[in-house]
């Protein structure tokens, strides 16, 4: 709440007395995200003379702008803790293990988020949904992954919407098309939050799909990892 009326009203009126600005991106477009969560770091670093290749290994900047999922609050959280993790073993650069980690641990705040912004009545269902959806992922087809038919409805299909707004699951690409699907047939592209997969809980035998280089287009395109629950339709 940023202003309250009165007499005289208090505070800052968005629209009149400031504008907002969204910082967080998604993972979609993938390399501008990249950037711009990468300049953020690097600002907070120059007064102290360092960069991001100084405390960073090239691996785990990408590993730490998928485990923001390109949520630049989420983004400097995980390298904060990364830091912490690194000390630890006394080491100079941040790897992409110790963002794993870090992740991992980070999902005690996703899971408090989740409960503040859910009704009571929606959380036991939403994570029922999300449950079935991490379980496909990591239990039956051992992908970051899945492909959700883009033409599907029914409450199925907002609640993983709402599962995307919630930041457990990341939008990666809006158009795919599966070469074992019926012809026309177009598929959208999430990733499961890192933070399911990584740290204490990793799975060494998880595919994980780079989506954002170019030769991932194979691995989004096979029909294994369309997710279908049976509850939706076209």
């Amino acid at each position: 709440m940023w202003y309250v009326h009165g007499n005289p009203p208090v505070g800052m009126k968005l629209g009149d007395d400031a504008e907002e600005i969204d910082l967080d991106l998604t993972l979609e477009k993938y390399t501008i995200t990249k950037e711009f969560l990468t300049k953020i770091l690097s600002n907070l670093m120059t007064p102290i003379g360092l960069t991001t290749e100084d405390l960073m290994t090239y691996g785990a900047i990408d590993r730490l702008v998928l485990a923001s999922g390109g949520v630049a609050r989420d983004f400097l959280s995980i390298f904060r803790r990364a830091v912490d993790i690194t000390r630890e073993r006394k080491s100079d650069k941040i790897n992409a293990e110790d963002i794993n980690i870090a992740s991992g641990e980070y999902d005690t705040s996703k899971r408090e988020e989740f409960k503040r912004d859910t009704y009571d009545e929606d959380e036991d269902s939403l994570n029922s949904v999300f449950q079935k959806v991490r379980e496909f992922c990591l239990e039956k087809v051992n992908s970051n992954c899945f492909l959700l038919n883009k033409d599907a409805k029914g409450k199925h299909i907002e609640q993983i919407l709402e599962l995307v707004d919630l930041k457990l699951l990341h939008l990666i690409r809006t158009r795919v098309t599966v070469k074992a699907a019926r012809q026309g047939q177009i598929y959208e592209a999430y990733m499961l939050d890192l933070s399911q997969y990584a740290g204490a809980r990793k799975r060494r035998d998880l595919e994980m799909v780079e989506f954002w280089k170019p030769d991932s287009g194979e691995k989004l395109r096979r029909g294994s990892i369309i997710f279908d629950d049976g509850k939706s339709g076209g």
